[in-house]
């Protein structure tokens, strides 16, 4: 085949089609987990977090609730998935061996942000978020809340998983009021799909009734595996979830094919690729709690 710019625009156009069906294709979870903000600058600052506003009785006049001073930014990086095409495979008919890639570029590009995401939970037990405390710690305070913890060392069992919920459930905000947290998610790793469905979706456990049978869904991430016995428990019935997806720029299809190219000119190499700038970061610890799992709890 004669490689010049209409075949050329042609095999891009066709790799588009490909990429962007691999694209429309891939299943993320990250939403699941995440609230998505939308990004304008190199960073976005989060001085919002940890105090949510509460309704009140209208006495007099208005109580403005300024928002808490925290320094906590989320700073965007660069993203990409890069491949290259011979020149002689054009020229010898032989491009359709690159379909396979393609798709995999378009799977990449959408599962990415779940590989951001994700090991927030793994890591939270040494990386801060805006109360410059670890994400899961056992000395979170609020104003008024007092000591609140939403970390744990238990394995995962019917019993550490209604502490959990228990724990959860009692948060409260800077003025000492109930933050009225509902744990609906279970996150965890393949390791622990059993025992996770097990607690969830039994009738009986043991011969006796299991009363949380229901009070949360279940999701396995893989991106967890890397710690088999962690395991999760968050609330993500609310505008802002546990953690933060941070996108400055979507993903983007894009080429270097012309004959001017020093990758066309010097190696006879086409070059496609996708990027996007984003990041991922720390909501509100007050609606997750996490585990280790490395140990048993005492009797």
């Amino acid at each position: 085949m004669l490689v010049n710019q209409q075949v050329l625009q042609s095999i891009y156009t066709n790799f588009r089609v490909i990429y962007n069906k691999a694209f429309e294709n891939a299943k993320p979870l990250y939403t699941k987990i995440a609230t998505v903000i939308p990004s304008s600058t190199a960073k976005e600052s989060y001085k919002w977090l940890g105090k949510v506003p509460r309704m009140k009785e209208w006495i007099s006049d208005r109580v403005i609730q300024n928002l808490s001073a925290y320094d906590y930014e989320i700073k965007n990086k660069d993203f990409e998935v890069t491949v290259s095409v011979d020149r002689n495979d054009i020229e010898d008919d032989s491009i359709g061996v690159y379909r396979p890639i393609i798709q995999e570029m378009g799977n990449s590009a959408a599962m990415h942000p779940d590989e951001l995401v994700f090991p927030l939970l793994i890591n939270g037990f040494t990386n801060k978020c805006y109360d410059k405390k670890a994400f899961f710690a056992d000395d979170h305070k609020e104003g008024k809340s007092g000591s609140q913890s939403n970390k744990s060392t238990y394995k995962l069992t019917l019993e550490t998983y209604g502490d959990a919920r228990a724990s959860m459930m009692s948060f409260k905000d800077d003025r000492g009021k109930p933050l009225k947290v509902t744990p609906n998610l279970l996150v965890v790793p393949p390791q622990l799909e059993s025992q996770a469905r097990r607690i969830l979706y039994s009738e009986q456990i043991e011969g006796t009734t299991n009363i949380y049978k229901g009070s949360a869904e279940l999701l396995i991430a893989p991106e967890l595996s890397i710690n088999p016995t962690a395991w999760f428990l968050l609330d993500v019935s609310r505008p802002v979830r546990p953690t933060i997806f941070q996108q400055r720029k979507k993903p983007k299809f894009v080429s270097m094919t012309k004959e001017s190219d020093t990758n066309v000119f010097m190696n006879k190499k086409y070059i496609y690729g996708a990027d996007s700038r984003d990041n991922a970061g720390y909501g509100l610890w007050q609606l997750a709690f996490g585990s280790t799992g490395e140990e048993d709890k005492p009797l």
